[in-house]
């Protein structure tokens, strides 16, 4: 049986509520940007295939394998090289850069769905959603502040140059950028017209960017909202969290969190034959190709309370 947590305030480090100008300006422009993909003009079959594809490839590798399993929790260890492009892969869904969402999710961990949780949708709804993201914490608004909970991933250069002059957000930035240049590319391409490559580009960058980042952040919010909220239980455990089997499929297996909460450090989030997890079998196919080892698996999955 789940159980209830009362409601919560506010953690103290956000206390007096202040505006995070930065991020809340960044996701606003994102959301009114939105609008583009309710003109029909704007539609192109190729456009929504580039944004499933770069969801795939930016949530589900970059944000569910790179953020989470892998730097987060160690779930996996792969080359280096590898690690930094899941990583860039993850910065291209506008969810912050990897360290700050790592002592994020790491102080998540240690706190769930009590008062300091940075997230817990116990405060209400709307702040586990995405409220908590517009307001300053104190705890994680400078790397002076989080980086005792990521001075693993900080000791690596490439971590430590991405906080710098919001170098994540510039990368960000330059997918964006390549993404309606090879609209162009292929629209000059298939059509020989100047303006129908525009039309594909703006196209590109309506379905392929805008509508997929919006999507994505959505989704993968939904795992820290309603992934408390709502949904079953296999372990006890000391927070709130519940599996969810729509926000399981939209995010590549983050949605059975009652999993994940119980074993944390298993990069295998679905434990019962019907828990669908694609992260887990790609990590797999990375170790049969010899690209990861060290993979952690459940210890509990053959203990569920349910049978």
């Amino acid at each position: 049986m789940l159980q209830r947590s009362k409601q919560l305030d506010h953690p103290v480090e956000t206390q007096p509520l202040t505006v995070y100008w930065p991020y809340a300006l960044s996701l606003l422009t994102v959301h009114l940007l939105g609008v583009l993909a309710f003109f029909p003009s704007l539609f192109s079959w190729s456009g929504l295939v580039v944004g499933i594809m770069a969801h795939i490839l930016f949530d589900g590798l970059g944000v569910s394998i790179g953020y989470h399993r892998l730097l987060t929790h160690r779930g996996f260890e792969c080359p280096k090289r590898l690690e930094h492009f899941i990583a860039l892969c993850g910065i291209c869904t506008l969810q912050d850069s990897p360290a700050r969402w790592v002592a994020i999710h790491r102080m998540h961990h240690q706190h769930s769905d009590h008062q300091p949780d940075p997230h817990s949708p116990w405060v209400d709804f709307l702040w586990g959603h995405v409220g908590w993201l517009l307001f300053v914490d104190r705890r994680h608004d400078g790397v002076v502040h989080f980086e005792r909970y990521v001075r693993d991933l900080l000791r690596d250069p490439f971590y430590f140059k991405l906080e710098r002059n919001l170098m994540w957000f510039w990368v960000y930035v330059t997918h964006a950028a390549i993404l309606v240049g090879l609209g162009y590319l292929f629209g000059l391409a298939t059509t020989g017209s100047n303006a129908q490559a525009l039309w594909l580009a703006a196209s590109w960058f309506t379905w392929g960017v805008i509508a997929r980042t919006i999507f994505t952040l959505h989704v993968t919010w939904a795992v820290n909202s309603v992934c408390h909220k709502w949904g079953y239980r296999n372990y006890e455990t000391r927070d709130n969290s519940t599996n969810s089997w729509w926000v399981a499929y939209l995010t590549f297996g983050e949605g059975w969190h009652n999993n994940h909460h119980a074993d944390q450090r298993s990069a295998q989030h679905g434990h019962r034959w019907f828990e669908f997890d694609p992260s887990w079998w790609f990590i797999n196919i990375l170790a049969r190709m010899g690209l990861a080892w060290n993979l952690i698996g459940p210890r509990q999955a053959n203990d569920p309370l349910h049978s």
